[in-house]
């Protein structure tokens, strides 16, 4: 019986040899392997706590989606409106992912049930949003994204949103059937605003480029002329207005007979006017100029060769507040044979004034 017994476990001890020698020997097994999420992010329309909130979410998926996979959105605390459905939804995925939704991206037909190539998007709980392939897929290392709430718009544009819940941390999970998965973590605060004021005041600014133009020996042959700049700038609402005042060239009581009416310089006939144009007749002058909005000269005042002078009139002007301007200021003289010799003069008074 011993003997017996002694072959009989040495014929078992045997077959255990062999069973594990096939075993060490056999193919390897192949089990599939979740794979962690990349480039995960969630970008919120507000952070504020109990505050409706646009979601934008992008994940990269290393080993894809396949035929009828899920992808959840389980975001805690949170309250998915009970109204949210696949309208207010967008999926889409982009085969080079960039860090973005939308471009060059690949949008997914949503229904509330999937059928074939179409999934089904759905308010799963108050805090589950679920994706239900029909038949579809997404490649391996694709980008998805989800758009959830006013910023979803490849059926129409979404209406409901997610409501956030109170000022703390809180996680975005991102599951389902498929192989991968992750979260994202978010912040709610109580308040994402920051209120800042600031003021600024009423402001004008004029200076004269020059304080004296000397027009030299006036003559029955031909014009005289002479100019000198002005600079203005204002944020009055309503802009401003640049006036001048005094008399015309005297000298003693004898005066050059100033120009009522705009009209064109002519030699020989006694004339004092003034314009802030470009002129050509005589060569004087030069455009307003600055970065827009800029001033301009005043009606009276505006026509290249034409010129006039009557006291208190305006002669540069703004509907509204103005960049720094630069304009220039011209005048002529002409004089008849009968006109008296001596030295003519006048001192001219300009005033701005802006209207805020």
């Amino acid at each position: 019986m011993k003997r017996i017994t002694i072959k009989t476990n040495t014929i078992v001890s045997f077959g255990l040899v062999l069973a594990m020698l096939a075993i060490l020997v056999g193919p390897p097994l192949r089990v599939a392997q979740a794979a962690a999420l990349t480039g995960k992010k969630d970008t919120m329309s507000s952070l504020k706590a109990s505050t409706l909130s646009n979601h934008t979410i992008l994940f990269t998926t290393p080993t894809g989606v396949v035929a009828g996979n899920t992808i959840t959105l389980t975001l805690t605390s949170f309250s998915v409106a009970a109204a949210l459905d696949f309208e207010d939804l967008d999926l889409s995925f982009d085969a080079t992912p960039d860090g973005v939704c939308d471009t060059g991206d690949t949008e997914k037909t949503l229904a509330a049930t999937p059928s074939g190539a179409t999934w089904g998007a759905v308010r799963t709980s108050a805090t589950v949003i679920t994706f239900t392939s029909g038949t579809d897929t997404i490649a391996a290392a694709a980008e998805v994204c989800v758009e959830v709430g006013t910023n979803a718009e490849s059926v129409i544009t979404g209406i409901e949103r997610i409501t956030n819940p109170t000022a703390e941390s809180y996680t975005l999970a991102i599951g389902g059937t498929m192989a991968d998965s992750g979260s994202v973590a978010i912040s709610i605060l109580a308040d994402d605003q920051v209120a800042v004021s600031g003021t600024v005041s009423e402001s004008m600014t004029f200076s004269l480029g020059a304080t004296s133009v000397a027009l030299g020996t006036l003559s029955t042959s031909a014009v005289t002329s002479g100019s000198h700049t002005v600079t203005l700038a204002t944020n009055g609402a309503s802009g401003l207005v640049l006036t001048y005042a005094g008399t015309t060239l005297t000298s003693g009581g004898n005066t050059i007979t100033a120009m009522s009416t705009a009209a064109a310089s002519s030699v020989g006939t006694e004339q004092f006017g003034i314009n802030a144009k470009d002129n050509a007749t005589p060569n004087v002058g030069a455009e307003c100029s600055g970065s827009a909005p800029i001033a301009a000269a005043a009606t009276g005042y505006s026509t290249a060769d034409s010129f006039k002078f009557v006291t208190g009139e305006t002669a540069i002007s703004s509907a509204a507040g103005i960049n720094s301007t630069s304009c220039t200021l011209s005048y002529i003289a002409n004089i008849a044979g009968a006109t008296e010799a001596g030295s003519y003069t006048t001192t001219l008074t300009y005033t701005a004034t802006a209207t805020f």
